[in-house]
């Protein structure tokens, strides 16, 4: 296995990079305030962020899955990488089982389509309950910005193109081994994968974490992103100290391959796995 691939359980699990997010470094907010926040800001030391944008490929007896699909086609040619990756690995889009979301964002869900019809012809998607019911409430819409309110677009082209193929899941096993872990503040229903190994496991975290160097070391440093701010602070530290206790390696949406949680004197760390 290589640095992108590893073997839990009955399962290989490749990284797949889809491309390299970019924003200003003042998307970046912080759970104590504006001084916290401005001295987080300093502490990242350059004017923007720069993060991995990621999905995994899944195989095993279950048969071929992703976890979460990239941007396709719609973020330009800086994004959308993971479908030639997923080519390079030998598959095919018609081959792909299922899609196993962790949320209903553009970074993560936009793969599934090409242009308005299904990327994977024969996949179901996995979707959490949760998400799929917020990003369909209009009073929920509503309530949000016009900038704010991509995730209900993403759920009704969802609905209209893949129909009876979007399967609504909650907490516990989805797979053979493979459990939801609910990880609500990034979305309201914003969930990770815990793939269960006899000698090791792995927590695909989504966007628990956006930052793999600043948010273990402050885990109160967040992004604007987040729908609701004080939730996501909550799971990320319950996250953190769950992989740290437990052993788990970590991977997720915006961090760079596999790691492990370690504790630390003034947090948290994430050490290569």
């Amino acid at each position: 296995m290589t640095d992108h691939s590893l073997h839990i359980g009955q399962y290989d699990v490749t990284l797949l990079l889809d491309g390299l997010f970019e924003a200003p470094a003042d998307v970046l907010i912080h759970a104590d305030g504006d001084v916290a926040r401005q001295h987080a800001i300093a502490s990242w030391g350059k004017p923007t962020l720069q993060v991995d944008v990621n999905c995994f490929l899944l195989r095993g007896p279950a048969g071929i899955f992703l976890f979460d699909a990239g941007t396709g086609s719609s973020w330009g040619p800086k994004y959308g990488h993971a479908r030639a990756a997923l080519r390079d690995a030998g598959v095919s889009p018609d081959e792909v089982q299922g899609v196993l979301l962790t949320h209903i964002h553009g970074d993560h869900a936009l793969g599934l389509f090409d242009g308005d019809t299904a990327y994977f012809p024969h996949a179901e998607v996995f979707v959490s309950e949760r998400d799929i019911a917020f990003f369909t409430d209009p009073a929920e819409r509503e309530a949000l910005p016009e900038a704010r309110r991509g995730g209900f677009k993403i759920a009704e082209q969802l609905q209209r193109v893949y129909g009876a193929r979007v399967r609504r899941i909650g907490a516990g096993e989805v797979l053979p081994g493979i459990e939801v872990h609910p990880l609500p503040g990034h979305t309201p229903g914003h969930i990770g994968y815990l793939l269960r190994g006899k000698d090791r496991s792995l927590l695909l975290w989504g966007d628990t974490l956006h930052l793999g160097d600043l948010q273990p070391v402050d885990p109160k440093i967040g992004l604007t992103y987040d729908l609701d701010p004080g939730q996501a602070v909550r799971t990320r530290l319950a996250a953190l100290e769950d992989a740290a206790r437990e052993g788990w390696i970590v991977a997720g949406g915006h961090i760079t391959g596999f790691g492990r949680v370690t504790r630390d004197t003034d947090g948290y760390r994430i050490l290569p796995a």
